[in-house]
């Protein structure tokens, strides 16, 4: 089975799901991004035609809620403070230094190579530790330039380490 072939049997099943169910945007969405990591483009446009829901609507949702992604995302998220302590602390360059080591150019948030996805938050909560960064699950707080790059490549290890 040719994996395009394989992706719309996926989608077929969930669509079934939700068919004769009211509300079903949402959950709907999520089902479809658990399985794929991110709203595919072509996800969108089978559910539009299949349910009759206007692909507006299904953007306008996906694009409301920051749960939804429509890129796929990496296998680590870097979710950067971007709130006012982090910001007066030096977030910015924080994350100028983790576009740097992660290679990512202008308008990039994932890494090539899908390891790495960079996301700016407006407030993460914990401002007595900015400027703060969460990687998957856990938070470092009072991260310069120097830790930032420590704290990178355990991630960058670890990941290689796991595929052994």
């Amino acid at each position: 089975m040719n994996p395009q072939s394989k992706k719309e049997d996926l989608l077929g099943d969930i669509l079934e799901k939700y068919r004769d169910t009211k509300g079903n945007i949402i959950p709907l969405l999520q089902d479809i991004q658990d399985i794929f990591g991110y709203i595919p483009e072509d996800a969108v446009d089978l559910i539009s035609k299949r349910l009759d829901i206007p692909e507006s609507k299904l953007y306008g949702v996906t694009t409301f809620y920051a749960q939804f992604h429509l890129r796929p995302r990496g296998e680590n998220i870097i979710t950067a403070c971007c709130g006012t302590a982090c910001h007066v602390k030096g977030s910015e360059r924080i994350i100028n230094s983790i576009r740097t080591i992660l290679g990512l150019g202008s308008g990039e948030d994932t890494t090539r190579d899908q390891k790495f996805t960079l996301e700016k938050v407006a407030c993460i909560g914990t401002c007595s530790m900015a400027p703060v960064i969460v990687i998957n699950k856990d938070v470092y707080g009072g991260i310069t330039p120097d830790k930032i790059t420590r704290t990178l490549k355990k991630y960058q290890t670890k990941r290689s380490d796991d595929k052994e």
